[in-house]
């Protein structure tokens, strides 16, 4: 089986496709439109302008505007930042364009649903015209497809890129003064990516990953059982599922400070885990729908899942419930060009990204629990619910030689790429 890059999960599926989604699963002929709607390669797209929603009332106000967008920079060749980059002291006023590089439905303008859109209103209230593009974190964060900072001013970032484009200079420190939401977002978020006393994201949206099964069969006390027994497990197609099973290590007893951050004996001691049983019997998932056919159709045991996962099956009446123990989790963050060309929109665009109206609409859209703990109302609480705690998650930090920092020796993550792609081709 080749690898191939894994979708984020759950990419532009709205709560209330979810049942449609379900339907999907269990054989329906038809989708919705906004359940099919997943970008799956880098697209260009410049949001027309609106009318403001209800949306702009959260919003921070316009510091001020520019009359037209500077052009887009997508230049193939990265171009490295002249110097240090050092935390902006002021926005200043508006560019009148800001150039946003997101993971595919963490941006919405309209264009699937015309319900969804907090392109629109930040435009009108920020005078920022947004240029938006999607790409693959999963091939750029293996280094494959380098970010040029020149070509973005914002970027939405999972966590085995964030270390990436920190340690590469990609993204700048920031100045957190200027974002009216960041001190509403807990601590455990916040200082997943820094760097001693420098912070370089803004936490949007995260989840958890945890072992799902059927109720109606023998079930599993711990997450463990998906690394034994017979019968079909699926996996998510990823390479930090390695620090899935390096958790259940952890949990027996084997001297792991972070199943993030593993030295090589770590390392294959954990891969040995992973591949335990059949191969036959591993089915490694890249989409969601994956995940809800397999329990649907009653053919697979265990899922490693998330509680997006577990909601749409519930919705359905299909009977899973998830293991319990320590569980991985993830944040995506927004972080700033060190050679953005719309410093001051940047930051405009961080403070709505992180304001309770936005945080709550995107929550919804993609499934996952917002940053912002003061959107869990609405329909966002259903979300909510499912990530009441922080005990127990370990959070995803790109996999550095240097521990995270930390003493000793570890693997880098393009070892962690290059194990995972033995064990699942």
């Amino acid at each position: 089986m080749a690898l191939r890059p894994t979708r984020r999960l759950p990419v532009a599926v709205p709560a209330v496709a979810l049942m449609g989604l379900l339907a999907s699963a269990c054989g329906a002929t038809e989708t919705t439109a906004a359940t099919m709607a997943t970008p799956a390669t880098t697209t260009a797209v410049t949001p027309a302008a609106d009318q403001p929603s209800a949306a702009a009332a959260a919003a921070p106000r316009a510091r001020g505007a520019a009359a037209s967008p500077s052009p887009h920079n997508a230049s193939a060749t990265p171009s490295k930042p002249a110097k240090t980059p050092t935390p902006a002291a002021s926005p200043g006023p508006g560019e009148g364009a800001v150039n946003v590089l997101a993971l595919p439905g963490y941006v919405e303008w309209g264009g699937t649903d015309p319900k969804v859109n907090w392109v629109a209103p930040f435009q009108a209230e920020t005078g920022c015209k947004v240029n938006l593009r999607t790409y693959d974190a999963s091939a750029t964060a293996g280094g494959t497809r380098p970010i040029d900072p020149g070509s973005f001013d914002v970027i939405s970032a999972p966590p085995e890129l964030a270390g990436k484009l920190i340690d590469d200079g990609t993204v700048a420190p920031l100045n957190t003064s200027l974002i009216a939401a960041y001190h509403d977002i807990p601590k455990q978020l916040r200082k997943l990516e820094t760097r001693k006393d420098d912070v370089y994201g803004v936490p949007y949206l995260w989840g958890i990953n945890e072992v799902l099964y059927d109720t109606t069969k023998d079930g599993p006390k711990t997450a463990a059982a998906l690394y034994g027994g017979t019968g079909a497990v699926m996996l998510k197609d990823s390479p930090l599922t390695i620090a899935d099973a390096a958790l259940v290590l952890k949990r027996r007893g084997a001297e792991i400070d972070d199943p993030f951050q593993l030295t090589p004996s770590q390392l294959d001691d954990a891969m040995e885990l992973l591949s335990r049983g059949k191969s036959a019997d591993r089915v490694y998932w890249r989409d969601p729908i994956e995940v809800i056919q397999g329990f649907a159709s009653g053919s697979v045991r265990l899922a490693q899942a998330t509680p997006y996962h577990r909601d749409v099956l519930a919705l359905g009446h299909k009977p899973v419930k998830a293991a319990g123990g320590p569980v991985t989790g993830w944040a995506d963050a927004w972080m700033v060009s060190s050679a953005a060309a719309h410093p001051s929109c940047a930051y405009e665009w961080l403070d709505w990204t992180s304001s309770t109206t936005v945080q709550r609409e995107a929550a919804e859209w993609v499934g996952l629990a917002p940053a912002n703990e003061a959107a869990c109302t609405g329909r966002t609480k259903r979300i909510c619910a499912d990530y009441t705690s922080f005990d127990d998650v370990s959070f995803a930090s790109r996999p550095a030689k240097n521990c995270g920092g930390g003493d000793g020796e570890c693997v880098g993550y393009g070892q962690w790429v290059e194990r995972w792609k033995r064990l699942v081709g």
